[in-house]
């Protein structure tokens, strides 16, 4: 059934004019019909080459919004309307204009997962890959980070001479997993090599022997001599890393890593948004399309 469904989304896609862009975090099925997969930042800058007029994007709607900013010509689907960010949605634009006014000479870096409405208040935006690098080249020593403080407590660390000031917000998909839980993880398995996304918690991400972004994670463990591994990110991509690595060994840190707006994009939901049935189109005001663009346009020219 799934081959079958998959080979009318393959069909329909081809018809219609459709670039199907995939996050890392989505099911297998999905990712196998994808024209492209990858992190948030690396379907996004797909999608400026992109030739078909339709993407439709499989991942959370801040996903969605960021393709548009970068490809205004295509007309941009977002798969499931209900797949929205936690974290991206936790702190909104008046918010961090109250914010700004108390820290006036800081400068604003916010993470790629941030809605479009905030970004247009920032200065720059980063991913967890470049997050350190654009940082540094950044001439202000003061910075305001948003919205994830353990991305930013990561940061912070790795360069002491800036000063930085983080607000209480983050991944809680990656942020309820405990520093006992990874310990009891690693005590299963004492041969494994520990793999971290920078949105867990500094307590766990202190255990890491590679601390990375989700295709970082996945090209370390490709890459690495070792057999074992321990995947201290959403648990899709301990299962994606069986795939790509048989011969492998991969370990999620804990059963309860799963980002359930990630998982409520099914297979059914892109060929129905494929026949017209389901999805979004993603609308953006051009001014506020605008404004938002220059802090990517910075995050690619710093990064």
């Amino acid at each position: 059934m799934i081959k079958d469904l998959q080979q009318r989304i393959l069909k329909l896609k081809k018809e219609k004019d459709f670039c199907i862009l995939a996050h890392s975090y989505m099911a297998q099925e999905i990712k196998e019909i994808a024209d492209f997969t990858g992190d948030s930042y690396a379907l996004a800058v797909k999608s400026k080459d992109v030739k078909q007029k339709n993407i439709l994007m499989c991942g959370v709607r801040f996903m969605a919004e960021t393709v548009k900013i970068l490809a205004p010509e295509k007309t941009v689907y977002l798969s499931n309307p209900d797949a929205g960010c936690p974290m991206a949605e936790q702190m909104d634009k008046n918010l961090i204009t109250v914010v700004k006014e108390q820290y006036p000479d800081y400068t604003v870096v916010a993470y790629i997962n941030t809605t479009a409405a905030l970004k247009t208040i920032c200065d720059v935006c980063v991913t967890s890959s470049s997050a350190v690098e654009i940082c540094k080249k950044l001439e202000s020593d003061k910075i305001l980070f948003i919205p994830d403080c353990n991305l930013g407590a990561f940061v912070e660390k790795q360069i002491p001479e800036k000063t930085f000031k983080l607000l209480n917000g983050g991944c809680p998909t990656h942020a309820k997993i405990s520093e006992e839980q990874l310990l009891a993880t690693m005590r299963k398995h004492p041969e494994a090599k520990v793999l971290v996304h920078p949105e867990c918690k500094p307590l766990v991400v202190r255990h890491a022997d590679y601390v990375g972004s989700t295709s970082g994670i996945i090209n370390y463990a490709k890459e690495s001599e070792d057999k074992e591994f321990i995947i201290g990110t959403e648990i899709s991509i301990a299962e994606e890393l069986q795939y790509l690595c048989p011969d492998k060994k991969f370990y999620p840190m804990s059963k309860d890593l799963i980002c359930s707006n990630m998982k409520c994009t099914t297979l059914a939901d892109v060929y129905n948004c494929l026949n017209g049935e389901f999805g979004e189109v993603i609308e953006l005001d051009e001014e506020e399309r605008l404004k938002a663009k220059h802090c990517i346009d910075e995050m690619i020219r710093l990064g």
